[in-house]
């Protein structure tokens, strides 16, 4: 068969020609919402192969001015985080966090997972920002916007560095991740735990392996995860699973043998949010459903419209959680009852913070006595 009979196909849309997507929760790179301009591959007549060339990932490094960001969402139980990175190599189809790459003139579709953004020297910042006069110590949320124990985690070591300046001042940090990397920071973490100042979330979405190798492209396998909660826990670490995110229609008759694997993994606690699918990220997860998932993309777009009030996504505070209607409520009676027959549904002490102390800093008088 000549190349004129089987031709390449198309690029997604802001791909190059000869562009080559492997691994990858999206296969376009669409530009962010504040840019002026958009790419689009069209045919110029000439029929010329183009080489092709694998999308790869690349990481950039910049210099924080700042560790701490600041949230005042009244539906979000913390009132600052930290971010060791931007975008995220996991490249979950469905991560709410991508349209925050448009911020940096980058696509919220292939850019978000393959052009990186490392923050070397966060330490220090968050070591200065910590012995400020006015500081007032609360809990840390770490991994709620892009995981911080992604796969370039093992080079750049920038999540070691903020959590190694925490474990000095023994300040209370919660952790939301689905990377292996944290089992490296068990010398930090499980003295953390002991005090009282340390909890950790394991996000799972599926355990079917397939499914999630499809969604979540280079994230974990759901049975490598559910290892890491039992590791953790057998360290002495508070664990809990997040079902994150319930997908209606497609993961949400897993919910109870989710929970009872992470039960047996030495889970202590459990809580689940609805998809989520703001801004880029809707047109993002119909291309992959549609892909994915074709015979069954009609019925989920359908219930995830259901649960957002008709819409792709609503994002008023104390629906966007967890949505509304007769799915959310079946969603939500199902959990109630099953972490109550598993005893997941324990409330865990808040974390402490009178053991807050800043440590003596390098040339300090005071640590000569």
């Amino acid at each position: 068969m000549s190349r004129h009979e089987n031709p390449t196909p198309p690029p997604g849309a802001g791909l190059m020609p000869g562009a080559r997507v492997r691994a990858r929760g999206a296969d376009s790179n669409e530009a962010g919402r504040y840019e002026a301009l958009s790419r689009e591959t069209a045919d110029d007549g000439w029929d010329l192969p183009h080489d092709e060339e694998l999308v790869t990932t690349e990481v950039r490094l910049e210099r924080p001015r700042s560790a701490l960001t600041r949230n005042r969402s009244p539906d979000i139980g913390f009132d600052r985080s930290i971010n060791p990175y931007r975008g995220c190599e996991h490249g979950c189809t469905y991560c709410f966090a991508r349209p925050s790459h448009a911020y940096l003139n980058l696509s919220p579709g292939l850019d978000f997972e393959t052009k990186l953004i490392a923050r070397p020297g966060i330490g220090a910042v968050l070591d200065r920002e910590l012995r400020s006069k006015s500081y007032r110590v609360a809990p840390v949320a770490l991994g709620t916007n892009t995981d911080p124990y992604q796969p370039i985690e093992a080079k750049h070591r920038v999540m070691r560095e903020v959590v190694e300046v925490l474990a000095a001042f023994r300040h209370p940090l919660t952790i939301v991740t689905r990377g292996t990397l944290i089992e490296r920071d068990l010398d930090l973490l499980a003295p953390m735990a002991a005090q009282g100042l340390l909890k950790v979330g394991i996000t799972v979405t599926t355990l079917d392996a397939g499914l999630a190798r499809r969604m979540e492209p280079r994230a974990p396998a759901p049975a490598r995860r559910m290892a890491v909660i039992r590791r953790l826990s057998e360290a002495g670490i508070p664990v809990r699973l997040m079902l994150a995110p319930v997908i209606p229609g497609l993961t949400d008759h897993e919910m109870e043998a989710l929970l009872t694997e992470a039960k047996a993994a030495g889970a202590s606690s459990a809580s689940w949010i609805m998809l989520r699918l703001p801004m880029e990220v809707a047109p993002l997860f119909r291309d992959w459903l549609e892909r994915a998932a074709p015979g069954r993309a009609a019925k989920v777009l359908a219930r995830i419209r259901d649960v957002h009030g008709g819409r792709d996504y609503d994002p008023s505070w104390g629906k966007r959680m967890r949505g509304e209607g007769l799915w959310s409520r079946l969603i939500h009676e199902r959990f109630r009852k099953a972490v109550a027959r598993l005893e997941l549904d324990t409330q865990l002490p808040p974390l402490r913070t009178d053991l807050f102390a800043p440590p003596f800093a390098r040339g300090d008088q005071l640590g000569l006595f």
